[in-house]
């Protein structure tokens, strides 16, 4: 890319593909072999050894998934990126790949389930302390920083619930402490947030989410400096979670119309927030670009927009209430994901949060009622309708 920075519009479209371009294709290929030759012996070691650039096989890198990653990098202003396949890939590569027996991680309780999990089954198995506090008290987590820690891993906004973090002020927190800073910026996205230019030193996402947007593709990629990266690509290359050269390419197009889609969903979102907030049968509405939520401040600071998910809870907060609710909506996926241009919605116990106990749930403040909505590019007026239809029903 050119010197000056384009905008991520154009970064989302351009970024990371020139080099990949063959034969005046406009198109990234998709590179489906598993190894790949060279005739130069001394040529072969010298990419072997990474003092050249080039692929030797699939398990390590790939063209086609090399593209993505360097779209992605460049997007979040990272010197270098590394993917795996799938979000949980990522997360579980970085983690371990960073921490050793008698290490100590200090988190919040509001992560993703599958994080969670690792911090409370997998992680103490392997003599890793974990810390997790209250998500939106900082200065506990200041204080639990500075008793000392490896590694400082945030979440925002956070799933389902979209709280935010400031991620400023605990990333100067976990440097003076000398942590590694993580952050999982998968419901903001670069077009919303940009967690390296806060303080991060490594900004992962669940790429299956936003960045490739359709619904059709898994993947994860984290960025940072790279030092970092490479510790994190080393742990990934030997245990195998391998981007897949078609997934890259999927995902590669779905970033295309990135900025487009959640401009939209932006947009979609709030409205569709204000419109539940004033709800009857409303008890309770999760959106941080909601002058109600505790975090609004932080996030108009941190955030260019307050992202495409949503939470909320029907009045009357049963389980029997949302299993009457949700077959009503018909512009709706009830499926477990999240990010799509269609509307997707369900409550954790089936989606972020499946892996984790009632208890569990209730012990991160979810309640088993809640409704995790993720707004799609569709029409607002219809999404509203939808939801209006749909609560007129139900007892």
């Amino acid at each position: 890319m050119d010197d000056k920075q384009p905008r991520p519009g154009t970064l989302a479209v351009w970024a990371g593909e020139e080099s990949y371009l063959l034969q005046g294709s406009t198109q990234v290929p998709v590179v489906h072999s598993v190894s790949f030759g060279y005739k130069d012996l001394d040529q072969w070691l010298r990419v072997a050894q990474g003092e050249e650039e080039g692929h030797i096989y699939g398990r390590n890198t790939n063209p086609t998934v090399h593209a993505f990653e360097e779209k992605v990098r460049i997007m979040e202003g990272a010197q270098a990126a590394t993917s795996a396949a799938t979000g949980m890939g990522i997360i579980s590569s970085a983690l371990f790949a960073l921490l050793s027996p008698g290490d100590r991680v200090v988190s919040i309780k509001d992560t993703y389930g599958g994080t969670n999990v690792i911090f409370t089954e997998f992680l103490p198995r392997f003599r890793i302390d974990v810390t997790l506090c209250d998500t939106t008290d900082h200065e506990t987590i200041e204080a639990e920083v500075a008793k000392g820690c490896q590694v400082l891993y945030l979440e925002s906004p956070t799933n389902p619930t979209v709280k935010v973090v400031d991620l400023a002020r605990l990333a100067r927190a976990g440097h003076a402490a000398g942590a590694i800073v993580i952050v999982d910026n998968t419901f903001a996205t670069p077009i919303n947030q940009s967690p390296l230019q806060l303080g991060a030193d490594l900004a992962l996402h669940s790429a299956t989410k936003f960045l490739g947007g359709h619904a059709d593709a898994l993947g994860g990629v984290i960025c940072g400096t790279e030092a970092l990266v490479e510790r994190i690509y080393h742990f990934r290359e030997i245990n195998g979670a391998t981007l897949h050269p078609m997934a890259a390419y999927l995902l590669l197009r779905g970033m295309k119309t990135l900025k487009l889609r959640i401009r939209q969903q932006n947009e979609n979102a709030l409205k569709i927030a204000h419109f539940l907030e004033s709800h009857p049968h409303i008890e309770k509405v999760f959106y941080p670009g909601l002058e109600s939520h505790e975090n609004h401040r932080i996030a108009r600071r941190q955030m260019s927009g307050f992202g495409g998910v949503l939470s909320f809870i029907l009045k009357g907060d049963s389980f029997a209430t949302l299993r009457e609710f949700l077959p009503r909506l018909r512009y709706a996926h009830a499926a477990a994901n999240l990010g799509a241009v269609e509307t997707v919605v369900g409550p954790p116990a089936t989606t972020s949060h499946v892996e984790c106990t009632p208890e569990e749930r209730a012990a991160m403040g979810i309640p088993e009622s809640l409704i995790r909505y993720s707004v799609g590019i569709e029409d607002s007026d219809d999404l509203i309708a939808d939801l209006e239809g749909a609560l007129s029903e139900i007892s």
